[in-house]
């Protein structure tokens, strides 16, 4: 199937990128003046306290885009998209409010479950799975089903935003690779690639100053907010699909799942709640085991990545090779941005 990208998906993650290069030094600026810093302590690796609501400029750059493609006549129809976006806003001022006061772990369960409640009911539904050649049908299974991979997706990006650059890092190339898949889908679905490539030009322009050595951190709002995107689009891009391609997202987004279960499992082993966080998270394993805060980056995004080759080579040899085009340019500008960063600090 032939890949075809629309003049919004380029336009979107060009004008997300623009508009995050100059929001995120301004929500620095201002979490300074207002104290919204992340302290360090035992459990955490930085040495001095950094700006931790960066969900502010993923969440405004990625909005702010949307807006103006509205107002430029470059964008594409869709269905599901309010619930989408209603939902994601909600996912973030929830983790805004969380960054500034720092709510209890149920509360925010269940302000999470209701959100994932509220866009269930707008269509965003897990309606069947694929069974020896064939799908079944979910039924009441649907709701449980959709809303533990919403809030699960949500929280696992939460879970590995613990080392500098490898949150977004690994949202950049999920939902690249998500968007991807989208429009080789047959139908195509548009509207969710470009959901897809704006919040990768959001989290392009968040890691610009987000690279080892951060001066800011996505916080709740940021991980919630793209994990709340990354787990829809999965959703309504490709497991609407009637065939085994439903199963892609688990291979796309294997990084994220892969943490929040050996997290959330051994901490149940040992008799604690799996919402406490701890420094025994696998980003920890690495750094303790004597890799650098690069490295481990490095070393779970090229899994992000491997992940995703796995994903679009099901779709066909065109997806791929699209992939592996995307993925070269989205690497050569994470690489320039770290080397421009390494240069500005001598």
């Amino acid at each position: 199937m032939i890949i075809k990208l629309t003049h919004a998906h380029v336009i979107g993650t060009i004008m997300a990128y623009i508009f995050g290069v100059f929001l995120v030094p301004l929500v620095i600026s201002f979490s300074k003046k207002e104290g919204l810093v992340d302290l360090p302590n035992e459990r955490k690796i930085h040495k001095k306290p950094i700006s931790r609501i960066g969900g502010v400029a993923i969440w405004l750059s990625t909005m702010l885009t949307f807006l103006c493609l509205v107002f430029m006549s470059y964008y594409p129809t869709g269905s599901l998209l309010s619930g989408i976006l209603l939902g994601s806003s909600m996912m973030f001022l929830l983790g805004l409010i969380d960054d500034i006061y720092n709510l209890p772990a149920k509360f925010k369960l269940i302000i999470q479950l209701s959100i994932a409640t509220m866009v269930y009911l707008l269509g965003v539904q897990i309606n069947s799975i694929p069974f020896f050649g064939g799908e079944v049908e979910l039924e009441f299974w649907s709701y449980p089903i959709t809303i533990l991979w919403i809030v699960g997706i949500s929280n696992a990006l939460n879970f590995i935003d613990g080392v500098d650059g490898l949150a977004g890092s690994v949202t950049t190339i999920n939902s690249i690779t998500l968007a991807i898949i989208a429009l080789a889908m047959t139908p195509p679905n548009p509207i969710i690639a470009l959901i897809g490539f704006i919040l990768a030009g959001s989290m392009l322009a968040f890691l610009t100053y987000n690279f080892n050595p951060a001066k800011i951190f996505m916080g709740d709002s940021g991980a919630l907010f793209s994990g709340f995107l990354l787990a829809t689009i999965s959703i309504t891009g490709v497991m609407k699909a009637a065939t085994v391609a439903i199963l892609l997202p688990f291979v796309v987004l294997a990084v994220p799942i892969m943490d929040i279960t050996y997290s959330s499992l051994r901490r149940i082993f040992k008799g604690q709640s799996p919402f406490v966080a701890d420094a025994e998270h696998i980003h920890h394993k690495l750094l303790h085991a004597g890799f650098s805060q690069k490295k481990t980056v490095v070393i779970l995004t090229s899994c992000a990545i491997i992940a995703g080759a796995f994903a679009t080579l099901f779709m066909g040899e065109n997806t791929i090779k699209v992939y592996f085009v995307a993925i070269a340019i989205i690497v050569l500008i994470m690489l320039l941005l770290n080397f421009i960063k390494v240069l500005t600090k001598k």
